[in-house]
């Protein structure tokens, strides 16, 4: 069985960060059902270098290597603290920059943090359409935390840890019903140097 790759990227802006707590939450629950690693990405640590890339189009080497990562990786899980009934901005930059068509077909949970469950709307109305666009296979579960389901610890309590279990599941039957991503070298097969100059003498 080929092991798969998750790249499990949070938009949590604090330290320790909720946000970050449900990504890691969600990339354990699928790693019980799925042979895979899972890489996380804090995007946080990365957000002067999202803004220098959308200034001048040029990712540097650390954000080159993630948006790398999530254009190869067999599944994305994507978490987002929502900020006046929408994802963050960190979060949409990080979005913006992502290579053309890096999400074509690809298995994507998302899911979402804030101070009310009030906000769990934003799951459907804003990130979904997003992935949806992006031409990304969203899973039906999305999940939302709001302070109130983590039960005054680091654990998920009652319904927000059905919705976990219940989104791995169907994240990780998404990612087996695929085959895993091929990875092309451009330099294993160079454009020979009379074809670069139009087959000119």
């Amino acid at each position: 069985m080929t092991r798969r790759s998750l790249v499990v990227v949070s938009a949590g802006l604090s330290q320790p960060s909720s946000t970050r707590l449900l990504a890691d939450q969600l990339a354990a629950a699928t790693r019980r059902r799925l042979d895979a690693d899972a890489e996380p990405v804090d995007l946080r640590d990365h957000a002067h270098d999202l803004t220098n890339h959308l200034l001048t189009g040029f990712p540097a080497p650390g954000l080159e290597r993630v948006l790398d990562a999530v254009a190869h990786a067999d599944g994305l899980i994507a978490v987002t603290p929502i900020f006046n009934a929408s994802y963050s901005g960190l979060f949409k930059s990080f979005v913006d920059v992502l290579p053309k068509e890096s999400l074509v077909d690809k298995p994507v949970l998302i899911a979402a943090t804030g101070g009310t469950a009030r906000h769990s709307l934003a799951l459907e109305h804003a990130m979904r359409p997003l992935f949806a666009h992006l031409r990304a296979v969203v899973v039906p579960t999305a999940v939302f935390a709001a302070p109130e389901d983590w039960g005054g610890g680091a654990t998920a309590q009652g319904s927000l840890a059905a919705r976990i279990e219940r989104a791995a599941a169907e994240f990780a039957v998404e990612i087996e019903r695929r085959e895993p991503p091929v990875v092309v070298d451009p330099f294993n097969e160079p454009t020979p140097f009379s074809e670069l100059l139009g087959g000119s003498s």
